[in-house]
């Protein structure tokens, strides 16, 4: 397929949009990645860095920032869509988190728009625990998390970009809800025993409470972020998301890496290098 216009990869040094953008590199496809810090800035806070962004884009990979669980994200969404249509985009493939209320709310805006779109929506990141917020508690050896005993199907942001960069490419994937987690099962203290495992070293999961989690990241992180954190972790981490979902699959023919498979690469690279 030949793409004449350049596909919009916003917030192209996340997590996710940074392996869409580098998925595409790869393929070769013409592509504009957009963050607060790029030469073309896209800022979802400021309005006024939205036109230049998309001009000239006929797709985009939408991911919010800081997180569709934020109370702001749903008006700025709507106005979103509404830039996009106006500056001619056709198709939106929009990252979400399973079980968040804000984030079913921001797919029903995108499937209301009128544009082509697809929704991936993601479980539990992997790459938490080695290039995100965890980071440190690795190296400590403890995580604190108000999860109780539940499981939750972790799942590798390769596969999850590697899902929006298909969904971006072919238009088979228009329409289309893809709930994309790891092929098993795990509650954080297993969890926690592949990553001991992994760094060859102690690491204990110690399950809290909302309240204990929430206090414990004011301190960390501040009132702001420790209110939109509890949000997530409540509505995430009660039991909804305990179900291995097959977007995946669906959507591009193969299996989801495992978390055990995550380990091992993370430690081979140097990640934990610190923790180890």
């Amino acid at each position: 397929m030949t793409h004449q216009h350049p596909i919009l990869v916003i917030n192209c040094s996340g997590k996710i949009g940074s392996r869409v953008a580098a998925n595409l590199a790869a393929l070769a496809v013409p592509h504009r990645g957009v963050s607060r810090r790029t030469a073309i800035r896209f800022d979802w806070q400021d309005e006024t860095t939205w036109p230049a962004a998309l001009a000239g884009t006929k797709a985009a990979f939408v991911s919010f920032v800081p997180d569709l669980a934020a109370p702001e994200a749903l008006p700025i969404m709507q106005r979103f869509v509404e830039a996009a249509r106006e500056a001619g985009l056709t198709k939106l493939v929009l990252l979400t988190g399973r079980g968040e209320i804000g984030a079913i709310a921001a797919e029903n805006v995108v499937r209301a728009s009128g544009l082509a779109w697809t929704v991936v929506r993601a479980a539990w990141f992997n790459q938490n625990f080695s290039e995100g917020h965890l980071l440190d508690s690795v190296f400590e050896g403890h995580l604190y998390m108000p999860a109780a005993d539940r499981a939750e199907p972790f799942v590798d942001a390769g596969d999850i970009a590697d899902v929006a960069t298909a969904a971006l490419l072919d238009d088979v994937h228009n329409g289309q809800i893809y709930d994309v987690t790891g092929p098993d099962l795990l509650t954080f203290h297993q969890a926690a025993a592949l990553l001991a495992a992994a760094t060859g070293r102690p690491y204990q999961y110690v399950p809290v409470t909302l309240d204990e989690f929430h206090a414990g990241l004011v301190e960390a992180l501040g009132v702001e972020w420790a209110d939109l954190l509890r949000t997530v972790a409540d509505e995430t981490l009660d039991g909804r998301n305990s179900w291995v979902g097959d977007g995946v699959q669906r959507a591009i023919g193969r299996q989801p890496h495992a978390f055990a498979d995550f380990c091992a690469q993370a430690y081979a690279s140097g990640s934990w290098s610190q923790a180890a």
